[in-house]
């Protein structure tokens, strides 16, 4: 877990939250993995803010179909839910590598409280969000600007939530995002928030903290 571990790391009492940067799908999703295949009922459960390289994923039960056009940006199947989505630079990741059984979660309360966690952050820059219960995401009007897919492996989960911040939205123009054709994205930069990804790290950050252990 070499990426994990030269993050920025803040320890709190029921977090571990790394700051990583920039890393390579691949890199993230084998670290994610690693981390679950060995961790135990005390390891702490923990967060990783990071962005990637452009790269197209497509879920588990992902439909080919959802791919409307070639392009030089490689796509990669993986382990998560959900169809196929867009990652590049100026998009926030949180993944989340928690166990749910040790939060009192159940998959859908996990959801809901990501959703929840970043419709608060918005609504504090005066973004009226809102999620769906039949389209998982966060939503402002009739745009999505954050999207997520998790993998469950016992009681333990990883994978989570990506937030558009400042990014080239044109890829999602070749892809049907999230299985829904025709379905627009929007981004933080666009909806008037002027502060950077590092401050909205931090600030989804201590907003998932809240929503997880409340």
């Amino acid at each position: 877990m070499q990426a994990a571990l030269n993050a920025e790391t803040h320890r709190g009492s029921w977090f571990t939250v790394r700051y990583m940067g920039v890393i390579d799908y691949e890199i993230s999703w084998q670290a994610m993995k690693d981390f679950t295949n060995t961790r135990t009922s005390q390891t702490s459960d923990e967060i990783w803010l990071l962005q990637h390289p452009a790269v197209y994923t497509q879920g588990i039960a992902g439909k080919p179909e959802h791919l409307l056009a070639d392009s030089n940006i490689n796509v990669i199947k993986t382990d998560r839910g959900g169809q196929i989505t867009y990652h590049g630079p100026g998009q926030l990741i949180a993944y989340l590598l928690l166990d749910i059984r040790r939060l009192n979660l159940t998959v859908r309360d996990l959801v809901r409280r990501m959703e929840t966690a970043v419709i608060h952050m918005l609504n504090e820059y005066q973004i009226k969000a809102y999620g769906c219960v039949d389209m998982p995401g966060v939503y402002v009007g009739a745009a999505k600007i954050a999207s997520l897919g998790l993998k469950l492996k016992k009681s333990y989960c990883y994978h989570g939530i990506a937030l558009n911040v400042d990014m080239d939205l044109k890829p999602f123009s070749r892809i049907n995002p999230c299985g829904y054709a025709g379905l627009a994205v929007t981004q933080t930069k666009d909806q008037g928030v002027k502060d950077e990804l590092d401050v909205l790290s931090r600030k989804l950050s201590e907003y998932l903290q809240k929503e997880l252990v409340k």
